[in-house]
């Protein structure tokens, strides 16, 4: 599947999951939109919470609604957070990512820039199935 045509899809997508955000101690509402190989697309937002380690990614959200639909061979991530800011995945949306498939196409984005990137970049020596 060719990952570049499907981004503006993607990004389009993240931004509307972004709007769902709950967001209430960060302010940034973030949006993420997961392009699986048959070309499915979940989308996840982040979920904060009062105690900090509750708080769900908008990344792990997509992820977690995939598998729980029954998919698990995904390629690209689109991820979009309302701000001037530009943010990567974290470390732990990386390494979640990474179990499914650590070549994984990424693209995260703000209002007015977009980077891509890809998880092997992102997550050098990440641990998988293999390692």
């Amino acid at each position: 599947m060719e990952v570049s045509g499907q981004f503006d899809k993607l990004l389009k997508a993240a931004k509307e999951a972004s709007l769902n955000a709950y967001a209430p101690y960060s302010g940034y509402k973030v949006g993420a939109a997961l392009l699986c190989r048959d070309g499915t697309v979940f989308t996840g937002c982040n979920v904060e919470n009062a105690s900090y380690s509750l708080t769900i990614c908008a990344e792990r959200n997509a992820v977690f609604q995939a598998v729980n639909a029954g998919f698990r061979d995904f390629v690209a991530i689109a991820i979009y957070v309302d701000s001037d800011k530009l943010f990567p995945p974290c470390g732990a949306c990386r390494q979640v990512l990474a179990e499914f498939n650590p070549a994984m196409e990424v693209l995260y984005a703000n209002r007015a820039q977009i980077c891509r990137s890809n998880l092997e970049s992102l997550l050098p020596q990440a641990f998988t199935l293999k390692s």
